[in-house]
């Protein structure tokens, strides 16, 4: 049975939690993980943060906050048991899926998240000619400028309204003209 479980790739799974419960539930399960030995069953448990900008009383800070109130993402082998154990942990309401039972996350929805780091092979280089084909500008041409390969970014100047504009984009957003 263990072995068959084993065998099981890990994946992706969103778990609904009462608000503000997050680090509790986050928590909660660490500690079920150790008492149970789970270690080879959830693999990852994470609350996705973003920095924003926050002014108050006219001085700006950066804080973290959570990206998606209420959920708390884990990555697991799943099974029935492993279903009862997480449900019955405390905050937590329930999976994400249809009727309560967990639907695993796409490889998109992975990506777009930022819950892995995805290495992509890419074959752009500075000063390719490449077509933006998602997002609000999506069909602008334009010329890449810089390449963050740690976070999957690239500048691009476009030409927009006879003027050229740098603009950020996600590396998965071009596609290199030829």
């Amino acid at each position: 049975m263990k072995e068959d479980i084993m065998q099981m790739e890990p994946k992706w799974y969103i778990v609904y939690t009462y608000t503000g419960y997050e680090n509790i539930v986050k928590d909660s399960l660490e500690k079920l993980i150790e008492k149970n030995n789970l270690q080879d069953r959830i693999l990852d448990i994470q609350i996705p943060m973003e920095d924003v900008i926050e002014e108050k009383n006219g001085k700006r800070k950066i804080v973290a906050r959570k990206k998606f109130p209420c959920y708390v993402m884990l990555k697991m082998r799943y099974t029935n048991d492993m279903w009862h154990l997480i449900t019955g942990t405390r905050g937590v309401i329930s999976f994400v899926g249809p009727q309560g039972r967990p639907m695993p996350l796409t490889d998109e929805e992975i990506r777009r998240m930022r819950l892995e780091k995805v290495t992509i092979n890419i074959d752009f280089k500075v000063g390719d000619k490449i077509k933006i084909v998602e997002g609000p500008l999506a069909d602008f041409i334009g010329d890449i400028i810089e390449i963050d390969l740690n976070n999957s970014k690239c500048r691009v100047n476009v030409n927009m309204f006879e003027r050229i504009t740098p603009v950020e984009l996600d590396i998965s957003q071009i596609a290199k003209l030829d």
